[in-house]
């Protein structure tokens, strides 16, 4: 029966309501919390005073703490370190490219393991960040990661319900285990625990079940062993192992808190609390601590009750396995020598206690054949300490150092959330897949639905990406079972029969991405490839890509811009690069120029506007355009917005994020995201439009057509002279209609009107006659200059109106 826990410490509003976690110090003199906004609280133990508040980068997911270290990770994909010394920001570990939800340390402190949204595991040396380590088995996103007592081992809990196990006994992790059975499928955010938890010897791991069970693993067999069942009646939210192994503790959505005893399964005390989504035990006390979803820490003593507490005491206890023949008070990893005792003494003359003394006698008789007890020709025991303090064998991470590559991904396609995701998101409409076990479910919907009809069918193939324009659907899936990668492109409906074709790729070869256009169909490939074929299937080319691995690709029309890895940066990260070329006339505009990407930044889209202009958004949220890519090396990037400037963020009234989906008409159409969103999600979103601002100063601004201050015509004529630009490139290499030429003519117009409104401006004040004659030297037309005297004359700047009239008459001898 439940009880309202007794002395209960709290509640401390350490947080705003969220998901909240909470962390020891090994030594047990801090505890560390972290939740839904952008700090860690930081108290002491021992006292009453109130808690350091140290500044993160987000909403962090997860935090793990050393004697000296703090480590968190967040929603914005930064995994930082903090000095719990100096408690102040130390580095930034590394980035992720979906948002982290867990992070686990290694038990000597030296490695860091990421789990994240995306099917990558990170490990990274804490001390040089460009020994980084990928664990890339992983079927689905990551929701939690944890390393075994002696370091060798690592295991990750998957979304899908599946936990991966690896060794990192060798040079290359290597995947040792699939788990399948266990832990039940979640959503990368569902509060819902399903980590693994390690037993402190280290021959077995616990993890909750589906039904509402704790069960233990072995990690000989891999087989199910013991199980903690028959009190919660809530799903899991967080267990955890006392320090020796001889208690465990959970908490569940039932409102309980249940300790219990390891070696029969037995619930030794039950507490009632609500909302509880992390917990902690004290590494040397009988006490707990808990955080809720409502941001509040509590702290729990005298968890064990009564006569029970006394086994905390002693050394570390086995793990609660069926016929257990090698029950041991000594922490191993079979025949791996573990951690010294913290008595060496321990070690040579045995325990100290008569109670373990006697547990001992239960556990280890006849055990000799073990390898934990060799007998010697006295009857006694070998000493064990000279063994026991040798330090495990660390994984040899260092020898062949790799940089830090930019991740192949497809542009507009979001990640698994419990069994849908977004194959691609444009103007032209959405198209999404449905997980249904044995296949998937494909949906094309149409923005607009007089023209083309809604699209569903049967996916046997496992399509995993997509691209989608006017004329159709191009799809491709990887290999599975035998068969091969494969592209399949579907077009609309037509004058003629629909002819869909399908086509399969090399074994061995993998589709990284793919990109559509009006005239031809591309594919990326793992070796390198760029695959182009006509829209009906027929190979066009084939070449390799200069740098490599490809990371993703773009078209329009005849053109194909190819983003790559490039040489490695100073900064132990390979730069990207990007290629563009014209397929049709096998001409290269581009050559393997750099990326613009701020520092520390990634790559979230690429895509070409409506007038065929490259644009790519980065992770800072900045729209750029490449300015002059028809001519070989003169391309260049350019801002035409940054969201973080929004007039909508200003004072911090909004916290939201936007996903890009198309430039078009001069603006950039994106999907908000708010509450921390890093994706799209069902049901299907709204798209929102912004004009184009150039970044030109952290003032903000109103509408261009209403502005008057100096900033903002400033930023409208730089702004339209980058658009122009654009269309000058376009019009130097086909024939313009009449709209076209329109629309230069009023581009070059709206450049002199803001010019002019800014000679007004300089001619009010005494000393800006020089600026004034700057101005107007930048007008584009020459009828502008005559209106530029007529300003100078009425604000009385008679000189001014003489060097105007100067500019003209230069301007017309020019001309003639």
């Amino acid at each position: 029966m439940s009880s309202t826990p007794q002395g209960i410490q709290g509640p401390l509003f350490a947080h705003p309501p969220g998901q909240t976690s909470v962390n020891y110090s090994p030594d047990g003199k801090y505890l560390y919390t972290a939740g839904t906004n952008s700090f860690i609280r930081k108290f002491t133990t021992a006292s009453k005073d109130e808690p350091v508040t140290i500044d993160t980068a987000g909403d962090n997911t997860g935090i793990v703490a050393s004697n000296d270290k703090i480590i968190s990770c967040s929603e914005d994909c930064s995994v930082s370190l903090f000095s719990s010394i100096t408690n102040t920001p130390n580095k930034l570990l590394l980035r992720t490219i979906l948002p982290a939800r867990d992070v686990a340390l290694s038990p000597d402190a030296a490695w860091v393991a990421v789990a994240s949204d995306d099917r990558v595991v990170k490990v990274v040396n804490i001390e040089d960040t460009t020994r980084v380590f990928l664990l890339r088995d992983q079927s689905n996103s990551n929701k939690h990661v944890s390393f075994h007592p002696s370091g060798n081992y690592i295991a990750i809990s998957c979304t899908d319900g599946v936990i991966y196990v690896y060794s990192l006994t060798s040079e290359e992790p290597e995947l040792i285990q699939k788990v399948d059975g266990i832990i039940k499928q979640v959503e990368a955010n569902d509060e819902v625990s399903v980590k693994v938890a390690w037993c402190p010897d280290g021959r077995a791991f616990a993890a909750p079940t589906a039904t509402r069970d704790i069960v233990v693993v072995d990690r000989e067999n891999w087989a199910k062993q013991r199980s903690f069942s028959g009190e919660h009646t809530g799903e899991i939210t967080d267990f955890c192992w006392s320090p020796n192994g001889a208690f465990l503790v959970s908490a569940a959505r039932d409102g309980k808190i249940v300790v219990w005893e390891s070696k029969d399964q037995k619930a030794v005390a039950t507490y009632s609390h609500k909302n509880i989504c992390s917990l902690a035990w004290h590494p040397t006390e009988n006490t707990i601590s808990f955080t809720t979803n409502e941001g509040r820490l509590y702290t729990l003593p005298n968890v064990v009750p009564g006569e029970l507490a006394g086994r905390l005491k002693l050394s570390t206890r086995p793990a609660p396995l069926i016929n257990d023949a090698a029950g041991t008070t000594i922490r191993s990893g079979q025949g791996r020598p573990g951690r010294a005792s913290p008595n060496p003494l321990e070690s040579i003359l045995g325990p100290d206690s008569e109670d373990e003394l006697e547990e001992l006698d239960d556990w280890i008789e006849n055990d000799d054949d073990s390898g934990y007890l060799n007998p010697v020709s006295n009857g006694k025991r070998k000493s064990t300490f000279q063994d026991s303090t040798r330090e495990p064998k660390r994984p040899t991470y260092g020898s062949i150092w790799s940089p830090s590559i930019h991740e192949p991904f497809q542009p507009s396609a979001t990640p698994w959330r419990g069994k849908r995701r977004y194959l691609c998101l444009n103007m032209v409409g959405f198209v999404w897949t449905v997980d249904q076990s044995t296949h998937n479910t494909v949906t094309i919907e149409f923005h607009d639905r007089e023209s083309y009809r809604d699209v569903h069918f049967t996916d046997q193939f496992l399509q995993d990406k997509a691209c989608l324009n006017e004329n159709g659907a191009l799809f491709s899936c990887q290999p599975d079972n035998g068969n091969p990668a494969m592209l399949y492109y579907r077009p609309h409906e037509s004058w003629a029969n629909r002819t869909n074709w399908r086509t399969s790729l090399p074994e061995g070869e993998d589709i990284t991405s793919i990109a559509l256009s009006e005239n031809y169909t591309v594919a990326c490939t793992s070796k390198g490839y760029v695959r182009v074929y006509t829209l009906f299937g027929v190979p066009f080319k084939i070449y390799r890509q200069k740098h490599t691995p490809v990371v993703t690709c773009a078209s329009y029309r005849d053109y194909v811009l190819i983003m790559g890895n490039g040489p490695v940066g100073a900064d132990g990260k390979t730069q990207l690069t990007y290629t563009l070329e014209n397929i049709k006339r096998d001409e290269t505009l581009q050559n393997n120029d750099v990326v613009a990407l701020p520092p520390d930044g990634k790559l979230a889209s690429v895509f070409f506007s409506d007038n065929g202009d490259p644009m790519i958004y980065d992770s800072d949220g900045v729209l750029l355009v490449l300015q002059h890519w028809r001519e070989a090396g003169q391309a260049r990037w350019t801002p035409l917005l940054d969201t973080k400037m929004l007039e909508r963020l200003a004072g911090g009234r909004k916290e939201e994020s936007y996903w890009p989906v198309a430039v078009a008409q001069d603006k950039l159409h994106c999907i908000i995201l708010k509450g921390g969103e890093q994706y799209p999600f069902f049901p299907r979103p709204l798209l929102s439009e912004f004009n184009f601002k150039i970044p030109l100063s952290n003032k903000s601004a109103e509408e261009p057509e209403q502005a008057t201050s100096a900033d903002a015509l400033e930023e409208t004529y730089l702004r339209h002279g980058v658009l122009l630009s654009l269309q000058q490139d376009s019009a130097a290499a086909r024939i313009l209609n009449i709209e076209e030429r329109m629309e230069i003519s009023n581009r070059e117009n709206n450049i002199d009107r803001a010019l002019l409104q800014l000679l007004m401006m300089a001619c009010k004040e005494e000393d800006k006659g020089e600026r004034a004659l700057e101005i107007c030297g930048l007008f584009r037309q020459k009828r502008t200059l005559d209106m530029a005297v007529k300003v100078a004359v009425k604000y009385e700047r008679t000189v001014l109106a003489g060097k105007i009239g100067e500019l003209r008459d230069s301007m017309e001898l020019e001309e003639d």
